[in-house]
């Protein structure tokens, strides 16, 4: 199995900037593509950024493109600690949400939930403004 923990939320001002990490454990060896999804309640979750492990392809949604930086930690290291980052700037009052890491055993970026098998609890974002 696979572990997922992000870390790094927290309340910030808008126009901050704040760096979120997802840590792999378990059997994270098996992890090729990951992602950052967002949800606030009463809507579907929605896709952040996404990064594969090997050949570094990068995607971004639309709602933060220009705004946030996904990367990883030395992905393609045969012991690489499969680490995703996720640094935010100019937050906004409306990137306000929980903040989900994700991963997938294909090395392909996706941009539905649906096609991430690995889940992390998500943490809190709040932007005041």
């Amino acid at each position: 199995q696979v572990q997922l923990a992000e870390s790094g939320g927290g309340l910030v001002q808008a126009g901050d900037s704040l760096r979120l990490s997802c840590a792999a454990s378990g059997r994270a060896f098996s992890i090729l593509a990951m992602a950052w999804f967002r949800q606030v309640p009463g809507k579907e979750r929605e896709f952040v950024a996404a990064m594969s492990r090997f050949a570094g392809v990068t995607r971004y949604g639309e709602s933060m493109k220009g705004r946030v930086t996904i990367s990883r930690d030395n992905a393609e290291r045969a012991n690489a600690k499969n680490t995703l980052f996720l640094q935010m700037n100019i937050l906004k009052s409306e990137d306000t949400a929980v903040y989900y890491c994700a991963a997938r055993a294909s090395n392909t970026v996706e941009v539905s939930p649906s096609m991430y098998e690995f889940w992390g609890q998500g943490t809190q974002v709040s932007v005041s403004s």
